[in-house]
Formats: C-alpha cells, sequence, structure tokens
C-alpha cells in the first residue's frame, strides 16, 4: 500500500515537488488556492484540494484533504511583501490544530534562512543557531517554527531554504541594470530548485524527523561577484552596486544537513 503524503501549498516550489513525489511512489494529496491548478495537478496525479488559510479559520475539504496522510509538508509562504500586516501565525495557528486532529505523524516545514539576521563581518549561522532576525516577516516565521516544534502531537523537521533560484527564476535577472544594490561584499546563500526536491525526498525516505536543517549551496561568493559573473555570462546589463555602506551579510552553513543525509548537492550554480 502506497503511503500518502499533503503537500500544502503547490507553487512554485510545492508544484514540482509533488510531482517528484508521485514518481517516487507516494499518493500524493495537493493544495491550490487557485481553482485553474485544479486540472494542472489532477494531469500529474495529483489529488487535489482548493484550500485557503486565514486568520478566521479554513476554507476548504481540508479534513479529507489530511485524511489519511502520515506526512504533511507544510510549504506556504507567508505573503507579507504584499500583505504586510497579515498575522500569518494565526493561519498557520488553524492548520496545526487542523493537523493535531487528524493523527498526522510527521510534519516538514519549509521555512527560510531569513530567520538569521544579516550583520557585519558574516556570522556564520550553523542549524544550531538560535534565529535572530528582527523583520515582521522573520519573527513570524521563527514563531511558527517554535509552534511546530513544540507540539508533541507530531514530528516536525524544519528545513530553512536559502534563497530560491531555478531555470525559470534567478536574483541576477532582477538585478541586471539596477543601480545602489546594497550589501555587495556579503556572501551569497542560495538554493537551486532541483536540490530542494531532492532534500526533501531524502527527509522522507531515511525518515528524519525532529531536526532542523540550513539548506543552502555551498559555495558563498559575494553578490558583487556572483551577480556580476551570471549577468555577463548571459549578456545582461550589469547590476551597480552600493559601496556607502558597511555589507551585512551571513554565511549559512549546511553540514548539519550534508551529515544527516549523506546529501551531496546536485545543481551547479
Amino acid at each position: 500500500m502506497k503511503t500518502q503524503i499533503s503537500v500544502i501549498g503547490c507553487g512554485w516550489l510545492g508544484l514540482p515537488l509533488a510531482k517528484t513525489l508521485v514518481k517516487e511512489g507516494f499518493n500524493v494529496n495537493g493544495s491550490t488556492t487557485s481553482k485553474d491548478k485544479i486540472d494542472i495537478l489532477k494531469h500529474f496525479q495529483i489529488k487535489p484540494f482548493t484550500i485557503t488559510l486565514s486568520t478566521s479559520g479554513i476554507s476548504g475539504n481540508y479534513s479529507q484533504f489530511l485524511t489519511g496522510s502520515k506526512t504533511v509538508i507544510i510549504n506556504i509562504p507567508p505573503g507579507l511583501r504584499k500583505n504586510p500586516t497579515k498575522n500569518h501565525v494565526a493561519e498557520l495557528t488553524h492548520l496545526i490544530d487542523a493537523i493535531e486532529k487528524h493523527d498526522i505523524t510527521n510534519v516538514l516545514y519549509i521555512s527560510s534562512t531569513s530567520v538569521y539576521k544579516d550583520e557585519a563581518h558574516f556570522p556564520v549561522k550553523t542549524a544550531k543557531s538560535i534565529p535572530n532576525a528582527t523583520s515582521n516577516t522573520a519573527k513570524q516565521i521563527i514563531a511558527i517554527e517554535n509552534l511546530l516544534r513544540e507540539n508533541a502531537n507530531f514530528n516536525t523537521t524544519i528545513l530553512r531554504f536559502g534563497g530560491l533560484i531555478g531555470e525559470d527564476r534567478h536574483p541576477s535577472k532582477f538585478l541586471s541594470g539596477r543601480d545602489h544594490i546594497p550589501n555587495p561584499e556579503a556572501p551569497i546563500n542560495l538554493i537551486h530548485k532541483t536540490d530542494c526536491m531532492a532534500i526533501c525526498i531524502a527527509i522522507l525516505k531515511k525518515e528524519l524527523w525532529n531536526v532542523s536543517l540550513n539548506a543552502v549551496y555551498p559555495k558563498h561568493p559575494s553578490k558583487k561577484v556572483y551577480y556580476s559573473k551570471y549577468c555577463k555570462k548571459e549578456n545582461l546589463e550589469l547590476p551597480k552596486y552600493d559601496y556607502s555602506k558597511e555589507s551585512k551579510g551571513k554565511i549559512i552553513d549546511n553540514t548539519t544537513l550534508v551529515q544527516l543525509l549523506n546529501y551531496t548537492f546536485k545543481a551547479e550554480h
């Protein structure tokens, strides 16, 4: 009998992850907030559900979505750039309550390395480093991590991805031709979508629960070196940097992930 997994948030990362899980032999329930995606999910043998989280509760057939699943993957961007006053913690609290009531064994929470503060001299942040960022988004993500980790009703693994890149998504394309880009000396902490999916699969197969992991590609050139090199290669206009202030950033260390999963990164940057 195939193991069932529920993927909450079938967007840029969640949809290819759900597709990969199907190929790996899992039965997959996938959620979307857009009815336009229902047929796309069906096409890839993902059982579709239209589910929306709000501060007042959950809309959609979330009970059927969760019933029968051993594992839930939470992959929902906070959405605070578009709606900075939103209470994302309240939204996830409703989801956690629903997960408790449906006998879920494991939760994989897709978090972000933005929980670590950018600082001068670029401190190294390991998986054991205490999250210390103070932006609204970071504080809400940290609060959600803590809610999940402290919940004794299920196992939780926190997976903190760096900046997400892929064939159709690269920060250099956005920065090309722009002026006054801050923190030019800061190191990059990026990860390719290919590695994101492979790491998630490895966690599921190894059943690596109740840990926190940092997931970034292990090379950290400066932003100015990396972005300018990419733009030259792609014949894009070079970005221009702001050197008037001291650069702030961090180096995300992925040693714990590599050791626990015996993982080798697949996508060159």
